[in-house]
């Protein structure tokens, strides 16, 4: 079964400010920036237990080439995106998003 992918909000924020980032230091960084996010939502839809849960419910998938994972949860039938997170910055600040 394929969950449907939503994104909480602040996840939304967090994925247009990393890929405006890209974008302007070159087109093509913006458009590889989208195919990674894309690519590790689909891993996470393939094999949604896969991920390492890393606190609660929570999983982490590493979005390959970018310092960015995918915080995700596993909620009834779909996966929740809390965060699309730059690795090296704020550990677990988006702990209490649901």
């Amino acid at each position: 079964m394929i969950r449907r992918v939503s994104f909480c909000e602040e996840a939304h924020t967090e994925f247009d400010e990393a890929l405006a980032f890209y974008t302007a230091e070159r087109v093509s960084l913006g458009e590889a920036f989208v195919a990674a996010v894309e690519s590790a939502t689909q891993r996470a839809q393939r094999h949604p237990e896969s991920a390492p849960v890393i606190r609660g419910r929570v999983r982490r998938m590493h979005v390959q080439r970018f310092p960015f994972s995918v915080f995700y949860s596993l909620v009834d039938d779909s996966i929740r995106v809390l965060a699309v997170a730059h690795e090296r910055r704020r550990p677990f600040y988006w702990s209490s998003r649901r």
